[in-house]
């Protein structure tokens, strides 16, 4: 999957890989949900803070990437993100089959996964869902870095434009409520400027800058929340889902055939554990010893999946070693969530 396939894949950015927390967030309470008006073609749902992701499916019409990506390898067709999205709107998810994107077979391994409701989120479902989005956007640029340290700017290149491209539009309105300073133009420079002088010594500069932007939209959310692990460890969980659906995308008959999803994996979760999982470690190391070995030495085996940013042709980890390691990150993580919230 090219860049240009990937920025209309990311025409709609929609809610961030959270559905994970589906089985931490045991004690949720229901959905509610908006009155419907036969004018829509959709209903609306709003996800309480108590219950940030309920029984979440797949919005067809939003969907963010790196939830397209999960049909996308579950079905193994090949571009199928980008043919959902160029066949927008719809007004029900058996569209699919009527627009030709999947057949009827393909479809009814997945019907039950999708939906045309749009989630609105709320509470600390929505600060999550912030987090997550920023999380991304600092995974894209943490492999930008270190491909430009490697003096590779044209691969670095697609990495910058991805933050602002993709993600931004989805974090405007939400940058506003925080009062966070805008900073799509900072995101912009820095891109441009790889693109059009990737010799240039500014680079450095402009890039610190938009990594300083993003660090500065994170700490609008309070100190307390971004070291609780309550909070931390569902993004987290996200965090990581994404990088499996990228790696997963980035596999092609055992081999590693494209570089840019790769590349985003391996940010993802350089992000997670370095960042992340660092801001929460000591208290999970209080609260459950057993629990942070166990995701330490599952971290350790996910990281190996990832030697270098330039992927080797045939990757040191299948799609489903990857996600079985992912999932010992969040069974391990659990308990924790579950005492901290009881």
């Amino acid at each position: 999957m090219g860049f240009s396939r990937r920025f209309f894949r990311y025409l709609v950015v929609g809610v961030a890989s959270l559905w994970l927390m589906i089985g931490i967030k045991a004690c949720a309470s229901p959905t509610t949900q908006q009155p419907s008006t036969e004018s829509q073609s959709a209903t609306t749902s709003t996800e309480v803070a108590s219950n940030p992701i309920g029984a979440k499916k797949i919005n067809i019409n939003t969907a963010i990437l790196s939830e397209l990506d999960k049909l996308e390898a579950q079905l193994a067709v090949p571009a199928l993100s980008h043919k959902i999205q160029a066949s927008r709107p719809y007004g029900s998810t058996e569209e699919l089959v009527s627009k030709n994107v999947v057949s009827q077979a393909q479809f009814d391994q997945i019907k039950d996964q999708l939906t045309i409701e749009e989630i609105v989120l709320t509470g600390e479902a929505k600060d999550i869902d912030y987090m997550t989005k920023l999380g991304l956007m600092k995974g894209h640029m943490i492999v930008a870095g270190e491909l430009l340290t490697l003096q590779k700017p044209e691969q670095a290149e697609p990495h910058l434009g991805h933050p602002v491209e993709e993600i931004y539009v989805d974090l405007e309105e939400q940058l506003s409520d925080r009062n966070v300073t805008p900073f799509k133009d900072v995101l912009t420079r820095v891109q441009d400027l790889v693109k059009s002088k990737p010799n240039d010594p500014q680079i450095k500069t402009e890039y610190e800058a938009a990594m300083t932007a993003i660090d500065q939209a994170i700490a609008a959310l309070p100190d307390t929340q971004r070291t609780n692990p309550n909070f931390v460890l569902p993004v987290i969980n996200g965090m990581l889902e994404t990088a499996t659906s990228e790696y997963t995308a980035a596999i092609t008959d055992g081999k590693v055939k494209e570089a840019i999803e790769y590349q985003d994996s391996r940010g993802f979760v350089a992000y997670a554990q370095d960042e992340l999982y660092k801001s929460i470690e000591p208290q999970i190391t209080k609260a459950d010893a057993t629990a942070h070995t166990q995701m330490t030495a599952a971290f350790k085996q996910l990281r190996s999946a990832w030697p270098e940013p330039i992927p080797p042709t045939t990757p040191v980890m299948t799609p489903d070693q990857v996600a079985a390691s992912v999932k010992q990150i969040e069974q391990a993580g659990t308990p924790v969530v579950k005492a901290s919230a009881s």
